[in-house]
């Protein structure tokens, strides 16, 4: 039976990738089954690019999510594409830095957050996604904020674990929207 699904869509170089990788990593450190299903065009950046986790506690018979818990979207083509696929009282999560419209629905929870701006704040644009993920974990429970930081220090190259009280930083930050 699957318990959680997620889907992360945006363009290419937002870091959606790496941030369904971070997620599936955090929910591996609290002893679940997890699926991560990467999608992307062929472009290097600027391409859509869109991932899928699944986090479970039996295992996982398939790693495609038709009915998604969670949709996090960056950019405006994206929510277009992927509203639909929200199951009924899910939750719609944007970066409203970039995407200025509002959802088609009603049945779903929508929060709305300014995940590039707290990015530029912090320093680094690689933040937004990561704030995304902080105001998932409130709204949903899917990992722990500790299970979040384990990841990053598994993922990320020891050269990057520098940037790791950044990302943490950031993932507090994006927390505070799933109020």
């Amino acid at each position: 039976m699957i318990d959680f699904s997620i889907i992360l869509a945006g363009f290419g170089g937002q870091g959606i990738l790496s941030a369904g990788k971070f997620a599936a990593e955090a929910a591996l450190y609290e002893g679940k089954e997890v699926s991560w299903f990467p999608s992307y065009g062929p472009e290097m950046r600027g391409g859509t690019a869109n991932c899928s986790v699944v986090i479970s506690d039996e295992p996982i018979g398939s790693p495609v999510v038709n009915d998604a818990d969670v949709v996090i979207c960056l950019n405006q083509p994206s929510m277009e594409k992927f509203e639909p696929c929200i199951k009924p009282g899910g939750i719609l999560i944007i970066d409203s830095s970039l995407i200025h419209i509002k959802p088609t629905r009603d049945d779903i929870r929508f929060i709305p957050m300014n995940a590039s701006e707290i990015a530029n704040e912090l320093g680094n644009m690689a933040f937004a996604t990561i704030s995304m993920l902080g105001c998932l974990s409130k709204a949903t429970g899917c990992f722990t904020r500790e299970s979040f930081e384990s990841a990053l220090y598994e993922v990320l190259p020891e050269r990057r674990h520098k940037l790791i009280p950044g990302n943490v930083q950031a993932f507090d930050r994006g927390a505070e929207f799933a109020k």
